[in-house]
């Protein structure tokens, strides 16, 4: 960059002083060689020739004897250079912190250039904000280290099962943590906002990097902070059973991953002004079962004084699949599997303490095909209510974040990932969805209502099929559902529950509706975890976006941290491209986020007439199994898929022919009952 400098200065235009100056067109100075016969005075002297010139009168006589025209001062090449090599130095010597001193001990990170104008950011990853955790024990504060930290890279995740979930990676020392910190011209960054970032993955997996496309991370910190002016910190947590296991008692009481995250929020706190950051205005922001993990943050009596404001993202604490009812169940099936006593909490604890960590993780193994029930139900290794760090069922906890501004929402086709799981053929072209299909479906959403609420429910979702029995429209309507009850009806009850208990903070929503980029998907709108590249800035740091991506990229970013910054999305230094108001119980207004937003982009009554059949009409409808009773699947094989609640394995529950009162089957015996999953919800 310097050596483009020299060369584009080493021959400068003219300036409006050396145009002044210069002898009058056609006359040259003597010698006849034009540029560069004789230097004049110095700039600033020039300067002052040429405004004593300007006050005096203009003098018409000629002059006498031979005339000298004088040009004002020029730098020379070499003088060029000396100036670009000041200006690249001034540049590297910019604001930076260097070391740092936390409660553990001097940390080192990179300053990273982002222009020669001295614009940068400083980058600390892998600092240590708890100890090595032990197998199913609360995490403990570091003892600290001696001599500087060199904070440079990232740390592994926290061990948990591949994909394939046949062998395991990450590490059982794992409680790191990373901050982005945005560096102006003059001097280091002084009390920004801080953007505490918290993963999801169903509570199985993830890390506070993210997905990684050559050495591209999906939770790189970098444009979030960057453009909106804030501090980003991501760090890991442990998840699956080492993360969530617990016996429902005080042996094990699980929540293992919960309290990780509350200690690298309580870090940040005490830790983060010698960063930069403003210690008293923290946001916690996290999407799917990091969304929930955000809302029981702030449920959490332990994190009363910590927080400012909360963002979640596809993910709420009332979400069906956010708390276990069941948790007992679900440890004896890791028990049985690696050979610890079941009959005795205490026994079973003491076992299961010493067990290889990974052979606990791969006792569990999340079925994805051909499992009786809708997926969700299978996802074992969840919070649960322990009666300290969640004291009770999330519904009745909001009053704890009546302090807290809160900002939360849905993708469009959230539900999408699920359904495909649920029923591949959702995806598939040349394969149909029947009635059959949907109904045996609904009937494993509302196994506590029984058939009564499958045959009601079937019908609220199906009576657009008599004007459109279309393969897409069938198809869509499953997405709905998913969508409905594991996304968005949860999330409209927690915004309306914020609100409720709410005293001067406030409570916004919206739908991110900008239409998928992923070919294979319908395009409907967005998927689930769609939102995640638009806020963290992805299109502008990685190729192939369109500029339509980085419009709403832009706009989530500036949304995001003005309200991080100020608890109003519309106000905070980043300009939106349209107001945002704040959801009131009265209208239930909420911001559609799209690459087209304007005054029309806010709407009101989102999927009304659905959300109040499962608020009021499902809800009024007898129970005929607890949640809680009913066991997870057999523990013999993790794999083993549950039987159905027929008598017949074969048999498919019936849609409703008629009468929606009707029961297309009897109601399974406390023997069937007894091999159905878990329910976690709905």
């Amino acid at each position: 960059m310097c050596v483009f400098l020299h060369m584009t200065l080493a021959q400068p235009e003219p300036s409006w002083q050396q145009q002044l100056l210069a002898p009058p067109p056609g006359v040259l100075p003597p010698g006849g060689k034009g540029r560069g016969q004789r230097r004049g005075r110095d700039p600033p002297q020039a300067a002052a020739t040429l405004g004593s010139r300007l006050a005096q009168p203009i003098n018409t006589r000629r002059p006498r004897g031979r005339v000298t025209w004088r040009r004002p001062h020029t730098m020379g090449s070499s003088e060029l250079v000396i100036w670009c090599l000041a200006c690249c130095l001034a540049a590297a010597r910019a604001a930076k912190l260097g070391s740092v001193y936390t409660e553990g001990g001097f940390v080192e990170g990179v300053n990273k250039k982002l222009s020669l104008l001295g614009d940068s950011v400083d980058i600390f990853k892998g600092i240590p904000f708890a100890a090595a955790p032990k197998a199913l024990e609360n995490p403990q504060r570091h003892p600290g280290w001696q001599g500087t930290l060199k904070a440079k890279d990232f740390k592994k995740r926290c061990l948990q099962a591949t994909i394939t979930q046949d062998s395991t990676y990450g590490d059982e020392d794992c409680l790191y943590l990373n901050i982005w910190v945005p560096q102006g011209r003059k001097e280091v960054s002084r009390d920004l906002p801080v953007m505490i970032w918290i993963y999801g993955g169903a509570f199985l997996m993830g890390s506070g990097q993210g997905a990684n496309f050559l050495s591209n991370y999906l939770y790189d910190g970098e444009e979030l902070a960057t453009r909106g002016n804030v501090i980003v910190v991501t760090f890991n947590y442990r998840v699956g059973p080492l993360g969530f296991l617990s016996t429902g008692d005080a042996n094990l009481p699980g929540n293992y991953g919960l309290r990780d995250q509350h200690m690298a929020i309580a870090w940040v706190k005490r830790n983060i002004a010698a960063f930069g950051g403003d210690p008293d205005n923290i946001t916690i922001f996290g999407e799917s079962a990091g969304g929930a993990s955000v809302s029981l943050q702030t449920l959490s009596p332990y994190n009363k004084g910590l927080i400012k404001r909360a963002i979640s993202q596809s993910g709420v604490a009332l979400s069906p699949w956010a708390i276990q009812k069941n948790p007992l169940s679900w440890a004896k099936t890791i028990a049985e599997k690696v050979g610890c006593p079941m009959d005795d909490t205490a026994r079973m604890a003491r076992c299961l303490k010493i067990t290889d960590p990974r052979a606990l993780t791969l006792a569990y193994k999340l079925p994805l095909t051909k499992q009786e029930f809708p997926v969700v139900h299978y996802l074992g290794f969840i919070p649960v209510v322990d009666g300290d760090f969640i004291p009770d069922d999330p519904v009745n906890l909001y009053a704890n974040a009546a302090d807290i501004d809160y900002l939360a929402g849905t993708n469009d086709m959230d539900g999408h990932l699920f359904a495909t799981v649920d029923l591949p053929a959702v995806d598939k072209d040349k394969k149909t969805i029947t009635e059959e299909d949907f109904y045996k479906l609904v009937s494993g959403f509302t196994i506590v209502k029984g058939p009564r609420g499958a045959n009601i429910t079937f019908d609220v979702y199906t009576a657009s099929w008599a004007q459109d029995s279309s393969q897409e429209t069938k198809k869509k309507t499953v997405v709905d559902l998913e969508t409905d009850i594991l996304f968005l009806m949860p999330t409209e009850t927690a915004v309306a529950q914020h609100r409720a208990n709410a005293k001067s903070a406030q409570t916004y929503t919206y739908v991110f509706a900008h239409p998928s980029r992923m070919p294979v998907y319908p395009s409907w709108v967005a998927d689930h975890a769609d939102d995640l590249q638009y806020v963290f800035g992805k299109p502008f740091a990685t190729p192939g976006y369109r500029s339509q991506d980085r419009t709403v990229s832009k706009a989530m970013i500036a949304y995001w941290t003005n309200f991080a910054r100020s608890g109003d999305p519309n106000m905070g230094g980043s300009s939106v491209p349209t107001h945002w108001e704040p959801y009131t119980l009265e209208s239930s207004k909420y911001l559609e986020i799209t690459n087209k937003m304007d005054s029309s982009s806010m709407k009101q009554d989102l999927r009304t007439s659905y959300l109040q059949y499962w608020a009021t009409t499902y809800q009024a409808l007898p129970t005929v199994a607890d949640e809680g009773a009913i066991p997870v699947p057999p523990t013999g094989d993790s794999e083993a898929t549950p039987a159905p609640p027929t008598g017949d394995p074969e048999a498919t529950p019936a849609p409703p022919t008629g009468d929606s009162e009707a029961t297309p089957a009897p109601p399974p015996s406390d023997a069937e009952v007894a091999q159905m999953p878990i329910v976690i919800g709905f």
